[in-house]
């Protein structure tokens, strides 16, 4: 592991977390930098992460999709989550079709198993205060063209994935970073998530 990728792990080791030191070492990386050690995260750093982050920075849909991008134009966050296989995943979001509702963003997620849990589609939203909800008991009503087939998430085995009164809670990081958390039917699951926007090319 080299000294760069380590500093995230030291500063994550404690019982205090710096959130704000945190943000300002993952603002100086590149953006392949940033997406390697957002993704070198494990399942109890990931958990730190989110209690530390609670209020810390407040972040709402502009965060994930920022005004000014196009209606269905892609904005990819590249993540890990805490489960014991397929950790490595994407959120793909985009701002609705001009005929929907400003408050609202779109996306699914994309990773190596998508054939057997299906995209897993969602809306996001604001949330509690400086925080994002993403509902999988909502999906879009349109997508990009390049983005799968919508289908609900409590059909076949989706629905033990994503189905079930499924949603994450995203709390702000930094810039680029947020990290998540899992609910379902209101109650906080076992599973964390980080993600990092992906600066265009």
């Amino acid at each position: 592991m080299s000294g760069t990728t380590a500093s995230i792990h030291e500063r994550l080791a404690g019982r205090d977390v710096d959130v704000a030191g945190l943000a300002a070492h993952l603002e100086g990386l590149s953006s392949d930098e940033r997406v390697t050690q957002v993704r070198s995260l494990g399942k109890a750093e990931q958990a730190r992460l989110f209690d530390a982050a609670q209020g810390v920075r407040p972040i709402g849909l502009d965060h994930l999709v920022a005004p000014a991008m196009d209606p269905l134009a892609e904005v990819i966050h590249a993540g890990r989550n805490s489960l014991p296989a397929f950790r490595i995943f994407e959120k793909r979001f985009c701002r609705p079709s001009a005929d929907s509702g400003p408050d609202e963003l779109w996306g699914y997620n994309e990773h190596a198993a998508r054939w057997m849990t299906g995209p897993g589609y969602f809306v996001a939203v604001p949330g509690e205060p400086g925080e994002v909800l993403v509902d999988y008991t909502r999906v879009p009503p349109a997508k990009p063209d390049a983005w799968p087939a919508i289908r609900t998430n409590d059909a076949f085995r989706g629905r033990f994935v994503y189905g079930r009164g499924m949603h994450d809670v995203i709390r702000g990081v930094s810039a680029h970073v947020a990290v998540g958390r899992a609910f379902r039917q209101g109650k906080p699951m076992d599973s964390w998530f980080v993600l990092c926007r992906v600066d265009a090319a």
